[in-house]
């Protein structure tokens, strides 16, 4: 792939992120994505061929960093390590690909209409790796026996909020847009309610 095309399928896809997160699917025009990419509308169906395969690219460009998120629990058999790094890599999703996680999120919320089949068995592969890494720990007595898919949605919960809501929440701190700090704190405060709430313990080697 050329430079050109990869940056211009890029710009597009950033542009498409922000317009399908503000206006949803069905009531996205490719001429508005052309316009906030300052490119002609030939060149998004040029690109991408048509607004659903435009639409698609945007949740594939997301579902790679939440897929690599879940690398810290194959990294770690430290759950003390492999939680932390995971609540910040959850949070990095929602501070660097805010409008993409809005997209995922109201995919989901809509019961995933448009997501790809191939798409939702990797996520749901991600979801039992990640389960079972936790019940081994709960077999280990390295954190409380608690539900380990309901702990999973409280994390993603609790992190997907910071683009969800990034609205509500710079209102309230009153700031504009949150910066460097703000996911820090978040990450701690986060990561500091996971492990004292479920007691995890620090592997012993």
């Amino acid at each position: 792939m050329s430079r050109i095309r990869a940056k211009n399928e890029e710009i597009i896809i950033r542009a498409a992120s922000q317009v399908f997160a503000e206006h949803g699917y069905a009531a996205t025009k490719t001429a508005t994505i052309a316009q906030l990419a300052d490119l002609p509308k030939p060149n998004i169906y040029y690109y991408f061929g048509s607004k659903e395969k435009l639409y698609r690219a945007v949740l594939e460009s997301i579902t790679e960093p939440l897929l690599a998120a879940s690398e810290p629990f194959i990294q770690h058999q430290d759950p003390v390590l492999a939680l932390t790094a995971y609540i910040k890599s959850k949070l990095m999703i929602s501070k660097n690909y805010p409008y993409a996680s809005k997209v995922f999120a109201n995919e989901i919320m809509h019961g995933a209409p448009h997501l790809p089949p191939d798409i939702i068995e990797r996520l749901s592969e991600q979801t039992r790796t990640l389960s079972a890494k936790l019940n081994d720990w709960i077999a280990q007595n390295l954190l409380h026996a608690v539900d380990a898919h309901h702990l999973l949605f409280a994390i993603w919960a609790s992190t997907q909020t910071y683009a969800d809501f990034n609205w509500q929440i710079t209102m309230t701190l009153g700031k504009e847009e949150l910066d460097d700090h703000d996911f820090e704190l978040a990450a701690q405060q986060i990561t500091q309610l996971v492990l004292s709430g479920c007691n995890v313990q620090a592997l012993s080697y």
